[in-house]
């Protein structure tokens, strides 16, 4: 009888982010899909909602005596998606994170990092460290070229390195009839056409704000649309949403309670249309066939459009309301007719997001034979 395989998660988990929630659902769901008995086990700064949410262990992150002992007991870690090794919103993250991978070669377990965004790495000593423990991984997928460059650049050199996707990008469409239910919780189904936004705070930049407001009520207004603002971090995205909902003259909608990655996505489905800042929100968009526009912060968001064949509307300092509501019109007739190219790229990206799964089976395949 062949040995129950068993990998450990390592990323930012329990913190109530739609995002990395969605990247831990893709990824039990991919690695479960090609081995239905595996046993995943993650470090989460919440095990008990991490357990209940994704129906999996969870050692909490910061119990070293039980990472050791599940590291001990696995196959391979990995460290799983999202932007978690940069220093730009905080370098304490990035050093946890090593040391994870770190202890993990300590006791001869395999490490992968699995479709991960890299940088940017500014400090110095950060440089030297994602070097150093880099170059000591089993096999690295990142979900986008400038991460392959950001780590050519750091002089990440000695593991193999694959670009595939973002982990989102491989589920499958949800049944819209979730999303459904809640919007008529709501009082928000309805025949008017349907445009999502998806804010978070930066940095308390106001231009945005303002921007995303006078445009929220010009959707109101020019094309008889019913605006909602779909949160993706609780609490931090009702607030912001809020600070624009205050500037705007029109109604708009804000939903102020917290869903799961499979609500989330079936609520984006049944949009005409999702502005984003945030990435995953975008992604779910992307997922369920919704046409979107993107408005960057970071990197990221430019790497994913830049996968799909699109450019950014602006960034948070450059856009416009202008700029914003005429890409709202480009994209109000692409509601109801196929995309043909964009749906190509769309299969292409789950397709690549898949293989990071099944290399981190082959990863552990190679050190059982």
């Amino acid at each position: 009888m062949s040995k129950v395989r068993q990998i450990v998660i390592s990323g930012y988990y329990g913190f109530a982010n739609a995002g990395d929630e969605a990247m831990l659902a893709a990824m039990i769901e991919a690695l479960t899909e090609l081995d239905p008995a595996m046993n995943i086990i993650v470090l989460s700064g919440n095990p008990a909602d991490t357990r209940q949410r994704h129906g999996v262990e969870s050692v909490y992150r910061l119990n070293y005596p039980e990472i050791i002992r599940v590291l001990a007991n696995s196959d391979l870690l990995i460290s799983g998606g999202g932007s978690l090794l940069q220093d730009v919103t905080s370098d304490r993250s990035l050093y946890y994170y090593l040391s994870i991978m770190m202890l993990a070669k300590k006791l001869n377990t395999p490490v992968m990092l699995y479709a991960q965004g890299i940088g940017p790495v500014r400090g110095r000593l950060a440089q030297a460290a994602m070097r150093y423990i880099g170059n000591m991984v089993d096999m690295i997928t990142v979900r986008d070229e400038g991460s392959r460059e950001e780590l050519r650049r750091l002089k990440v050199t000695r593991p193999p390195v694959h670009v595939t996707a973002d982990p989102v990008l491989a589920m499958h469409p949800v049944d819209r009839e979730i999303g459904r239910a809640i919007l008529r919780k709501h009082n928000l189904e309805g025949a008017a056409p349907l445009i999502g936004l998806s804010v978070r705070e930066w940095k308390d930049w106001e231009h945005y704000k303002t921007v995303m407001a006078k445009a929220a009520d010009a959707i109101v207004e020019q094309f008889g649309a019913r605006v909602v603002f779909i949160p993706m971090q609780c609490p931090e995205d009702f607030a912001a949403a809020k600070k624009i909902v205050e500037r705007t003259t029109r109604e708009v909608h804000v939903l102020t309670e917290e869903y799961t990655t499979y609500e989330l996505l079936s609520l984006v489905g049944n949009l005409d249309m999702l502005i984003g800042i945030r990435l995953h929100a975008l992604i779910f968009a992307a997922v369920m066939h919704v046409p979107l526009a993107g408005i960057s912060y970071d990197p990221k968001i430019d790497r994913f459009l830049e996968c799909l064949g699109e450019q950014p509307v602006g960034t948070l300092k450059s856009i416009t309301v202008e700029t914003l509501i005429a890409t709202v019109r480009e994209l109000w007739a692409e509601r109801q007719r196929p995309n043909r190219p964009w749906e190509e790229r769309m299969n292409g990206l789950h397709e690549k997001a898949f293989r990071s799964a099944e290399l981190a089976l082959e990863l552990i395949g190679k050190r059982q034979r």
